[in-house]
């Protein structure tokens, strides 16, 4: 397997070696412990900081959030931060990822989420008011596209599915499938050739 996709398999084969440091997110500092075989060991990616910045969930239905393909943790948990009132489910296919989101929502003390094991939707049973994902394109179109059409079945009606994808890995692609699955699709942000695509359950 390239070990570019080690972070999307469900025990990648990679030596431990855990490392701890300081991420402020959202105005809120955060103590994050990552290791080998998850995605952006050092540092939150720019990627995943342009997306906390841009996903609206200030105006979304009442309900939960899902953060689908959750690594670590920073996205769940910078939200989970400021939306005290709301759950945030943080899944992922990746066991040493779920075991550091674990870690890091303890170290953070970060109570309103729920983490646990789930390879798309595969696990999911309920409905959101919105579902978040940095999706895994190392992984393939695929299970990017899985991510995006299986949103629809997992939204409460007025939620919002937002996503953060490179252009030169599939951002346009992508916007075109969501809105064939939506039927609307905004580009809420462009930033150094990131795309944050957002649509809407009307």
């Amino acid at each position: 397997m390239d070990k570019n996709q080690f972070y999307y398999s469900k025990h990648p084969d990679v030596k431990s070696e855990p490392i701890t440091w300081e991420y402020a997110l959202l105005g809120n500092n955060f103590v994050f412990t990552s290791d080998n075989g998850v995605f952006s060991k050092h540092r939150v990616d720019y990627g995943s900081r342009v997306l906390l910045e841009n996903v609206d969930v200030e105006n979304i239905p009442d309900g939960n959030i899902l953060d689908m393909g959750t690594g670590y943790g920073p996205i769940g948990l910078a939200i989970a931060r400021i939306q005290p009132d709301r759950v945030v489910d943080m899944v992922d296919v990746n066991e040493i990822a779920l075991a550091l989101a674990e870690k890091n929502a303890q170290a953070n003390g970060i109570s309103n989420v729920r983490i646990f094991a789930s390879n798309s939707y595969s696990n999911i049973k309920d409905n959101y008011a919105a579902i978040v994902t940095n999706p895994p394109v190392r992984a393939g179109k695929k299970v990017v596209d899985d991510m995006i059409t299986g949103a629809v079945s997992h939204l409460k009606p007025n939620a919002t599915l937002t996503v953060v994808l490179q252009k030169k890995q599939g951002a346009p692609s992508a916007k075109k499938l969501m809105t064939k699955v939506f039927g609307n699709c905004e580009i809420v942000k462009r930033d150094k050739g990131y795309y944050i695509l957002r649509s809407v359950n009307e």
